[in-house]
């Protein structure tokens, strides 16, 4: 069964705080837009392992690629 971007949307937002998410895909290829509190401070790469956190085991099992844009809120509004 293909993941849709609806799961990956609730994946996402189930295990991190998401202030604006937006997940679009083919059901193998998949590109977000994610807004979070949680990547201030915090560097492309570690924005992403708290993505990959909050996926889990999906990334490995159910996603074969997501192309990710990761954002501060401050930076989102700017």
């Amino acid at each position: 069964m293909a993941t849709t971007p609806e799961a990956i949307h609730s994946y996402i937002s189930n295990g991190l705080e998401c202030t604006h998410l937006e997940v679009e895909g083919d059901g193998q290829h998949f590109t977000a837009v994610i807004v979070s509190p949680a990547f201030a401070g915090k560097r492309p790469i570690a924005r992403h392992q708290l993505v990959y956190a909050a996926l889990g085991d999906r990334m490995r099992e159910e996603i074969h690629a997501l192309s990710m844009k990761t954002l501060t809120p401050e930076e989102y509004q700017g």
